[in-house]
């Protein structure tokens, strides 16, 4: 990167530098993941109430806007929304309301699971389309609804991306890695979760996880209403 190897092909800068780089992102790709947050919640709560085939849909659509997001951030858009008081205001109060809504909606199903104890809601097996694309678009919203993906993602990736090299080929090839290996965690946490699914869907321990998972993704949506940049 000095001023001696300014006369080779700049092809052969980006590959070098992410060659070196490539390691440090993958370690740090590996430790946000396993760091608790609202991807994790929902997750969680998904393969515990509905199985592993049914929290598919929703780490995909998880993954899908952690992508959307490192394009925007290849492009610039990510900077842009993050510099902009106005629309980095919305976009925390749409965040914020997404999970305060999700939040609540886990408290009344706790709630009605106190009032009823015996009735337990009936869960298919295989989900249909209609739930499968709900799913997704859950997850899908929850990541694009986060401004501190905005913030992330502009101060993340450019550690990463040569200087010399094409942004945007570059972010979008590291944004590829990171949701292949957030992918593969997330359905290995998906699925080790579903396999005690018939503990945790006891109608007194369904309303327990209900109540802690609303909890927190209340406490998740009033944190992203309040915090700053």
């Amino acid at each position: 990167m000095g001023g001696s190897t300014a006369a080779e092909g700049s092809a052969t800068i980006p590959a070098v530098d992410l060659a070196v780089s490539l390691p440090a992102f993958l370690l740090a790709v590996l430790l946000i993941s396993a760091s608790p947050g609202p991807a994790m919640a929902l997750i969680f709560r998904r393969a515990a109430l509905r199985g592993l085939r049914a929290s598919v849909p929703t780490v995909l659509g998880l993954e899908a806007g952690i992508y959307l997001w490192a394009l925007f951030a290849g492009a610039g858009l990510a900077a842009l929304v993050a510099a902009s008081e106005v629309a980095y205001l919305v976009l925390r109060v749409v965040g914020a309301a997404v999970l305060l809504a999700l939040g609540v909606r886990a408290l009344l199903a706790a709630w009605r699971g106190r009032r009823e104890p015996g009735r337990v809601p009936t869960v298919p097996a295989v989900p249909g389309r209609r739930s499968w694309w709900a799913a997704f678009g859950e997850g899908l919203v929850v990541q694009l609804a986060n401004p501190k993906a905005a913030v992330f993602m502009i101060a993340f990736y450019p550690q990463f991306v040569p200087a010399d090299g094409p942004v945007f080929a570059t972010t979008a090839l590291l944004g590829l890695l990171q949701i292949s290996i957030e992918t593969g965690l997330y359905l290995a946490l998906a699925a080790g979760v579903a396999r005690a699914g018939a503990w945790f869907r006891r109608p007194r321990i369904r309303t327990r996880l209900e109540a802690v998972s609303g909890s927190v993704l209340v406490a998740l949506g009033l944190r992203v209403a309040v915090s700053g940049r």
